[in-house]
């Protein structure tokens, strides 16, 4: 299939998944589309078409609810992804996590990589693995490249909870889930999350289910 056909291929996919209203369809551990990586944003969708799928995948997170969705999550293989957390905890989560307020915005091909050696760890989940969490230890630093919707380019550093949410959904990008870098001996259901690990930081936890913190 040649790169026109491709963009021409991905831009109905997601007309016809705009064709319906309301939040789209976030697909499920085990979908293939999950697993395969996607392809660089090169224009695929037009400034148009982009637009009204970015203000879907908005709607989308916002209702789920999530601080963040990636374009394969909808079924699309775009290294497109969105992120907003209004951080609506706790002042003592909120310090421990480094949860601090961030604003809509939209991460077209991004890219990370550490910066510093600092490595935390955390309960984590993910709109795609419903019902669970577990503990995933991260850079606590990242620096991220990439564009916004407009074409702008961005390079920033990211820390606390926000640089989880980029890493998380950039990983989304690359055929990662948060599974494949979790301690699996913390995997906790939600009802067990709330019961006994809401903790604001995962050291109880790890003392408990017998796994180690960075």
């Amino acid at each position: 299939m040649g790169h026109a056909e491709r963009q021409g291929t991905i831009a109905a996919q997601v007309e016809e998944l705009l064709a319906v209203p309301g939040p789209l369809t976030i697909v499920a551990a085990g979908d293939p589309v999950l697993r395969r990586g996607a392809e660089p944003f090169d224009g695929q969708l037009d400034p148009g078409l982009l637009a009204r799928f970015v203000e879907a995948l908005r709607l989308t997170m916002h209702e789920a609810p999530g601080v963040g969705l990636a374009a394969p999550q909808v079924g699309v293989p775009l290294r497109i992804a969105v992120m907003e957390d209004p951080a609506p905890v706790p002042e003592e989560v909120r310090r421990a996590r480094g949860r601090t307020p961030q604003p809509f915005r939209v991460l077209i091909n991004p890219a990370y990589e550490p910066a510093g050696p600092e490595r935390v760890a955390f309960y984590e989940g993910c709109l795609s693995v419903p019902g669970y969490q577990a503990v995933v230890a991260r850079p606590a630093a990242v620096r991220l490249r990439g564009q916004d919707e407009h074409g702008r380019s961005f390079d920033e550093v990211f820390t606390g909870w926000p640089a989880r949410i980029v890493q998380h959904e950039t990983d989304h990008l690359d055929g990662i889930l948060y599974l494949d870098r979790a301690e699996l001996r913390s995997l906790a259901s939600q009802q067990a999350l709330a019961e006994r690990w809401s903790q604001p930081t995962a050291e109880e936890a790890a003392r408990a289910l017998g796994f180690e913190l960075p």
